[in-house]
């Protein structure tokens, strides 16, 4: 009698733990596995600042090359938010406080994000991997599984930016992301990247190698050439504007 007493507090306990989560309880299971192969929760919430440079190789939509593009984003929690970026179609710098921020155009203008720039800076923050990896600790984020092995993370108060994680089934690392779990072989998926390679930072693995596709059209491979954690950047030095209005990809530079 005491051993089925205590089975059925614990799972009352299980029940209400995941009725006050507010995620389903398969859904959080298997995000927490991703969430350990990928270097564990506290790991992931000790890296507070994060800068990476990229080398990627460009296509348009139907195939066009649009040649090299070079990144530096820089990242310091919980949202701001360096992009210095150079490509023959796309050179830009934008910062991005959280809130608000600035950016330089192509031409060298300076302008106030607004619009679309404005939401592209915040769905970058709100999709940064640092973010979605803790999303357990966030009640903005809301954690499904629409399909097997396929983990949804979705904006309680935006439903629209969402993003999906396709885990590996021997490493529960992501093996893709973006939103595929309704696409089959006819109608292929609108936005995929495919993590092809991984290296580890303070104990936290990250994306080494990727190529993104629309409409299962390649359309960038992304190499990383130089990733840094917890250096100690400030809020200060990533929005300082540089003194020729250029992309600053260096760190020397």
């Amino acid at each position: 009698m005491r051993s089925q007493l205590t089975i059925r507090s614990s799972l009352i306990a299980l029940l209400l733990f995941s009725s006050l989560s507010g995620f389903p309880e398969d859904a959080l299971h298997l995000f927490r596995k991703m969430q350990a192969a990928l270097g564990g929760a506290d790991k992931i919430a000790s890296i507070q600042d994060f800068e990476e440079i990229v080398r990627a190789d460009a296509w348009h939509d139907d195939g066009r090359p649009m040649g090299v593009v070079r990144k530096r984003v820089r990242f310091i929690r919980p949202s701001y938010l360096r992009i210095d970026q150079v490509g023959s179609e796309d050179t830009y710098v934008l910062y991005f406080n959280g809130s608000s921020g600035w950016e330089i155009l192509p031409d060298g203008r300076v302008a106030d994000l607004a619009g679309e720039e404005l939401r592209f800076a915040e769905h970058y923050v709100w999709g940064f991997d640092l973010n979605l990896w803790l999303a357990d600790r966030n009640p903005r984020y809301a954690i499904t599984s629409p399909v097997p092995n396929v983990i949804a993370i979705t904006d309680r108060e935006n439903p629209s930016m969402k993003e999906e994680f396709a885990l590996d089934v021997s490493s529960f690392l992501p093996a893709k992301v973006g939103s595929f779990s309704a696409a089959d072989s006819t109608h292929p998926a609108s936005r995929e990247t495919r993590l092809e390679s991984w290296h580890t930072f303070a104990g936290v693995k990250f994306p080494q190698r990727t190529s993104s596709f629309h409409n299962g059209i390649k359309v960038t491979t992304i190499t990383v050439e130089l990733t840094k954690v917890n250096q100690g950047l400030k809020p200060a030095g990533l929005s300082a504007k540089p003194a020729d209005l250029k992309p600053v990809i260096s760190q020397h530079e």
